[in-house]
C-alpha cells in the first residue's frame, strides 16, 4: 500500500476531497458575504440561516411537491432570492444612512428569526435529503474513489465563483454596481435604478447562499443549525480574505478548505480551530486581510 508523508494514499487523498469539498461551500457562501459587503456595505449575518433556508426549500420542494433536485437548484436560491428582495427593500434600505452595525444586528435578529421559525416546526434533528440517481455511485481514479456527487459540488462550486468574480470584476455590469457603490448621484446620471440595483444585489448574494444550501442537501442533513454552524467559519474566511474582496473570498474558501482537511490526517484535534488559528496570524500581520485594500 502506497503512502504519502506515512499516510496511507486512499485515506490523505479522501480527506483532501473532503476538504476540498468543505471549501467549496465555503467559497460560495463566503462570495455571497463578499459581494454583499463590497457592494453594499452591509455586513449580512443572516447568510447562513439562509443557506439553511435554501436548504429546506430543496427537501419541502422534494417531499410535499415532488419537485426533483434539479428542479429545486433552480428554485430554491430564486425563493432565497425573494427574501433577500423582501428584506432588502423592507428593513436594511431603512438603515442606509445609519451605522454598520444596525445592519449586522438586525441580520443577526432575522437569522435567529429564520432558525427559530425552523427548529419550531421540523426539530433540531435532520432530515435527509435523497441524492439524485445520476450522482450515486463513485469515479475509481485508481489511487482513490472519488464519489459523484462531491466531484459535481467542486466542478459546480469553481465555475460559479469564477464566473461570478468575471461578472462583476471585467464587464460594465459590475462597473456599474461598484460606481453605485461609491458615487450613486453618478450611476442615476446614466439612467440606472440605484435602489434596484442594490435590492438586486443582496438578493443574488443571498441566493449564492441558497444554492449552496441545495447542493449541500444531499451531503450533510437538512437541520434548522446547519446555518450557524457554517457562518462563523465563513467569516473567518471573509476575513482571512480580506472583506469585500471576491477573489481573496474564492481563493481563501478553497484553500482553507483543503488545510482543514489536510489537519484532520496530520492532527485531528486542532482541525476544528485551523481557521481561526490563521485568522489570528494573517490579521496580525495584514489587518486588511490577505486580498483586502489597506485603507
Amino acid at each position: 500500500m502506497t503512502e504519502i508523508f506515512g499516510v496511507p494514499t486512499a485515506a490523505f487523498m479522501g480527506q483532501l476531497m473532503l476538504g476540498l469539498v468543505n471549501g467549496s461551500f465555503y467559497a460560495i457562501l463566503s462570495l455571497g458575504l463578499a459581494v454583499i459587503f463590497g457592494m453594499l456595505n452591509i455586513v449580512n449575518f443572516a447568510h447562513g440561516a439562509l443557506y439553511m433556508v435554501g436548504a429546506f426549500f430543496a427537501w419541502m420542494l422534494l417531499n410535499y411537491a415532488g419537485v426533483n433536485y434539479w428542479f429545486a437548484l433552480l428554485l430554491a436560491p430564486i425563493g432565497v432570492g425573494a427574501i433577500g428582495a423582501l428584506i432588502e427593500m423592507t428593513m436594511l434600505r431603512r438603515l442606509q444612512q445609519l451605522d454598520h452595525l444596525y445592519g449586522l444586528l438586525l441580520t443577526f435578529g432575522l437569522a435567529l428569526v429564520f432558525e427559530g421559525a425552523f427548529r419550531e416546526f421540523y426539530g433540531s434533528s435532520g432530515q435527509p435529503y435523497e441524492l439524485p440517481e445520476i450522482f450515486r455511485g463513485v469515479f475509481d481514479l485508481g489511487f482513490m474513489y472519488l464519489p459523484k456527487y462531491r466531484a459535481w459540488v467542486v466542478f459546480v462550486s469553481i465555475f460559479l465563483c469564477l464566473f461570478t468574480w468575471y461578472v462583476i470584476e471585467k464587464t460594465k455590469l459590475g462597473a456599474y454596481l461598484r460606481a453605485g457603490t461609491e458615487n450613486p448621484n453618478m450611476v442615476r446620471a446614466f439612467g440606472i435604478n440605484v435602489p434596484l440595483m442594490v435590492t438586486l444585489t443582496y438578493a443574488f448574494g443571498v441566493g449564492l447562499a441558497g444554492l449552496a444550501g441545495v447542493m449541500a442537501a444531499p451531503i450533510y442533513q437538512v437541520s434548522p443549525l446547519m446555518g450557524s454552524n457554517i457562518i462563523i467559519v465563513v467569516f473567518a474566511v471573509v476575513v482571512i480574505g480580506g472583506m469585500g474582496s471576491i477573489l481573496g473570498s474564492i481563493l481563501t474558501g478553497l484553500a482553507l478548505g483543503l488545510i482543514e482537511g489536510l489537519t484532520k490526517v496530520f492532527y485531528a484535534e486542532l482541525s476544528s480551530t485551523v481557521v481561526f488559528i490563521i485568522m489570528v496570524i494573517v490579521l496580525m500581520i495584514r489587518p486588511a486581510g490577505l486580498f483586502g485594500r489597506e485603507k
